[in-house]
């Protein structure tokens, strides 16, 4: 795209870290019962202006307490700074958000026990799982009623309402994500491109020249390349919902009000005899990884941006660098395999304006320079081991890089609802081919060189009646 080059110069409207390291840093606070306890001081200040914070549409909800239930706390533990979004909505707001500690395996079932039983619950977490299952389940409201308050009508999710209205469900708005998130990247060496005789795939990103064809002439090149003894692979991590993807089609359908079974579209066919060509070329490395391989036997590693870090410090003098999962060929544009940060708003919760609020504190997080700059701040700290071992690192190029892809004016980001229609179609199981979900199979299984579905018909055929069936069922409202 033409905008590319435009935006990297500068930040991009997005913020890192408010979804996936806000995140990742609060599960691994303790299981302490002490709700009460409040960081005071922090070591980057927010300075907010409570006018221009709270817009035209002010509520007071000052003294009021949010209760959120997740496994993970967005208050700061362990002698974390507090986040933007939570300084804003304590200093400016002057409400509080107590947190209801589950496990991430049980917390459905807590949120099902706790509205059942009439226990105060504000607020949860978004995943895939809320549209449409979440919301059939009679667990979440729409937040259409508090689009005043949290500036819709301001122009502050003006850059988002594409993605917005890509989760309207039966008419509403139960999702409103303030910034993409967990962005599904190719990390790869230039030291290691260059030994191997091949371009810099950024630079084809800029250029408009990454897409399929470019990545698997690499991976092929790189594999035939190997000394004798030496076993090489094109790519090793997580991708095959990536492939689908970026042809900008679904599996699942959603038009007018009505879910349909798209797996017979011929763009999902290439993409799964791209998987099928992988596996079958041998390029593919299913060995679990959690950070760029460090003995240069792998081009690219496929993982969302939480695994970057650690790929630095695993590969200090690699020259790490970024880009998306490569265009489709015949793609209309340069589709994004991601996730969503949102918070849903429970069903039967009496603080809808309180919420919306703390919603509205997290857009604002996302999107205003100042706060940008201080998250950018923030995930530039080298991070250190107690031995003074450096345990995670992101550089300045790789983070600008990464605001750009989370742009939604330079790539357009994919939900399919197949993902948010319950265990069948998306459930891991003890994750084998016979327990899991339809996607999961279907992003899967050609890469595995699965023994039990030998071709892109075969895998299609086992499956596509359960799709079928749970496509009738949210339709008839089941």
């Amino acid at each position: 795209m033409n905008k590319i080059r435009k935006v990297l110069a500068g930040l991009a409207a997005m913020s890192l870290t408010m979804s996936s390291v806000v995140s990742c840093q609060n599960k691994e606070s303790s299981s302490s019962e002490d709700n009460s306890r409040y960081k005071t001081e922090d070591e980057f200040s927010v300075d907010a202006n409570e006018e221009e914070v709270k817009g035209e549409n002010s509520v007071d909800i000052s003294g009021q307490t949010i209760t959120w239930l997740a496994d993970y706390d967005l208050n700061p533990q362990n002698n974390q700074d507090r986040s933007v979004a939570l300084s804003l909505f304590e200093d400016v707001y002057g409400a509080k958000v107590n947190y209801v500690q589950t496990s991430s395996t049980e917390k459905y079932n807590k949120l099902a026990s706790m509205i059942l039983s009439g226990d105060e619950v504000d607020m949860f977490p978004y995943e895939w799982n809320a549209v449409p299952n979440g919301v059939a389940k009679d667990q979440y409201q729409p937040l259409d009623p508090y689009f005043d308050i949290m500036g819709v009508n301001e122009g502050l999710w003006d850059d988002m309402e594409d993605v917005i209205d890509m989760f309207e469900y039966n008419g509403s708005h139960y999702v409103m994500p303030y910034i993409i998130s967990d962005p599904l990247l190719i990390t790869y060496s230039r030291d290691l491109m260059k030994s191997a005789g091949l371009e810099d795939p950024y630079e084809l990103y800029l250029d408009g020249e990454w897409d399929w064809d470019a990545m698997m002439d690499m991976m092929e090149s790189f594999v035939s390349g190997a000394a004798e003894g030496q076993t090489r692979y094109g790519i090793n991590g997580w991708f095959g919902q990536a492939i689908i993807q970026s042809t900008g089609h679904t599996i699942v359908n959603y038009d007018d009000g009505v879910f349909s079974n798209n797996i017979n579209d011929p763009e999902i066919e290439k993409a799964e005899l791209l998987m099928q060509e992988i596996a079958s070329k041998k390029l593919y490395d299913p060995e679990w990884i959690g950070y760029f391989p460090d003995d240069k036997s792998t081009l690219f590693f496929a993982m969302a941006d939480w695994a970057l870090g650690a790929s630095n410090s695993k590969n200090p003098d690699a020259d790490l660098m970024i880009v998306p999962f490569p265009k489709a060929p015949d793609a209309d544009d340069n589709y994004l395999c991601c996730n969503f940060a949102a918070r849903m708003l429970v069903k039967g919760s009496q603080k809808g304006e309180a919420v919306a609020a703390y919603i509205k504190c997290e857009r604002l997080a996302a999107t205003q320079e100042e706060y940008r700059e201080l998250e950018k701040q923030k995930a530039l700290i080298v991070q250190k081991t107690a031995a003074g071992n450096v345990r995670s690192f992101v550089t300045e190029e790789q983070y600008d890089a990464l605001q750009s892809y989370l742009d939604p004016s330079n790539m357009t980001p994919m939900f399919d609802f197949g993902y948010g229609m319950g265990e069948r179609m998306y459930g891991d199981g003890d994750y084998t081919y016979e327990t899991r979900g339809v996607m999961n199979n279907l992003t899967t299984a050609l890469l595995e060189g699965n023994e039990a579905v030998d071709s892109w018909a075969a895998l299609r055929d086992a499956w596509t009646g359960v799709i079928d069936e749970e496509v009738k069922r949210f339709n008839s409202g089941q």
